[in-house]
């Protein structure tokens, strides 16, 4: 019943941020976002009793993909501020 539960609200957590992610606009808040979805997907991994799935997920959802978007943010921010040039934000 407990486990049950637990299952409950990681599904939850995991529907929340990945709807969180998906209308998060700005690039920079989204990848810190889709960090928390990926660690909230690895738990729920590791509940429902995948310790595997769990640990490939806590290296490509919540370290490797949102620090390969935030690298290329920064190059390209850099990019732009050489040119003299400035990102427009989404409304």
């Amino acid at each position: 019943m407990s486990t049950d539960v637990v299952q409950v609200v990681a599904m939850v957590l995991v529907g929340g941020l990945g709807l969180a992610t998906v209308l998060t606009r700005e690039p920079l808040y989204q990848a810190m976002v889709y960090s928390l979805f990926g660690a909230t997907l690895a738990v729920l991994f590791l509940v429902v009793q995948a310790p595997d799935v769990s640990l490939s997920e806590i290296v490509v959802g919540a370290v490797a993909w949102p620090a390969m978007v935030l690298f290329t943010l920064a190059k390209a921010r850099h990019r732009d501020r050489r040119r003299g040039r400035q990102r427009e934000r989404p409304p």
